[in-house]
């Protein structure tokens, strides 16, 4: 069947209301734009009744201990809408906030001893993520630091807004792949040793590999493992979570009153996995697929409010053995 036909007014209309709503966060002052972030949050949990709901499900499954206290499910929601609306804001500052000269100010390092070598090297990496924290401020790090990598990502259905998206962060370095249609492009950067960074876990349908995530079956991509196998890729498993600064007293002096004092993530290394190691593995796939999925699980619990709970994650579950033979 053709795809529906966009309207194409109402997509620029879309555009004009982001563009002016990034615009005006832009020229306030920071904390103007956090209060702004606080707003979205509450629209956001009070309007999107579904969403919220499915949030709730999600958390309750995840964590049995919250399936009988509502009070602290639902907390967990509220602190998690609370972060997206923060970090889609911060996103919004960042191109004007981040630079060569400030990054440290904003973005610890804790595990680079485990990420450099492979940036360096001439072999390829997949970077391994997840909507997780602010997955995007790595990306947009790495080429201010002058390094050329690249990115998985589904184009956005509004052609006005991939455009803008893609400027934000092709801006210091980062090339996007099209997941659905630059499949020769990705070929040739793996093949070059490029490094490719990917998000890895929304749900796969049917036809994905099963493996534990929570406590539950999940269906995953078995793209990422593969790809690892096929271009001798190193799996860097990677979170960047909102972090105390606290947590990280040797960076540079910074004033815990200045109103950017939020804006603090750090870039946790959870594994890095050699597809060598699994060379005579039969079943290497799903192994690979496990384990970086169990990295990315032990992140999420410990921040478990900057998960993005509104995906089905656990929409398809394996086909019960009896009813294959039926």
């Amino acid at each position: 069947m053709a795809r529906k036909q966009r309207n194409r007014a109402a997509d620029y209309a879309v555009y004009l209301v982001v563009r002016l709503l990034v615009a005006a966060v832009q020229t306030m002052p920071p904390r103007w734009a956090y209060a702004v972030a606080d707003a979205l949050a509450w629209l956001l949990y009070t309007l999107v009744k579904s969403r919220r709901r499915i949030a709730l499900e999600n958390v309750r499954a995840a964590f049995p201990e919250l399936a009988n206290d509502p009070v602290k499910a639902d907390r967990l929601v509220r602190a998690m809408f609370g972060h997206f609306a923060q970090s889609v804001v911060e996103l919004m500052l960042i191109p004007r906030k981040l630079h060569v000269g400030t990054w440290r100010k904003h973005l610890a390092l804790p595990e680079g001893n485990l990420t450099l070598p492979h940036l360096l090297t001439g072999r390829a990496a997949l970077i391994v993520t997840a909507h997780f924290g602010n997955w995007e401020i790595a990306g947009f790090h790495l080429g201010l630091c002058g390094f050329r990598t690249h990115a998985i990502a589904r184009a956005l259905d509004n052609p006005y807004l991939q455009r803008f998206a893609l400027h934000f962060r092709q801006r210091t370095g980062q090339t996007i792949i099209d997941k659905n249609d630059d499949f020769e492009f990705l070929t040739e950067v793996l093949k070059g040793g490029g490094k490719v960074a990917t998000l890895a876990d929304q749900d796969a349908g049917p036809r994905g590999v099963f493996v534990d995530f929570f406590g539950r079956p999940a269906s995953t991509h078995k793209a990422v493992a593969l790809m690892a196998m096929q271009f001798d890729a190193v799996m860097v498993v990677i979170g960047v979570p909102r972090v105390p600064r606290t947590a990280y007293p040797q960076r540079p002096d910074f004033d815990p009153t200045d109103p950017l004092a939020p804006l603090f993530y750090a870039v946790r290394v959870a594994d890095v996995i050699d597809p060598r190691e699994y060379a005579s593995d039969p079943n290497a796939v799903k192994h690979m697929t496990q384990r970086y999925s169990a990295a990315l699980e032990a992140l999420i619990r410990e921040y478990p409010e900057q998960y993005f709970w509104l995906h089905r994650r656990w929409k398809h579950q394996p086909k019960a053995k009896g009813a294959k033979a039926a």
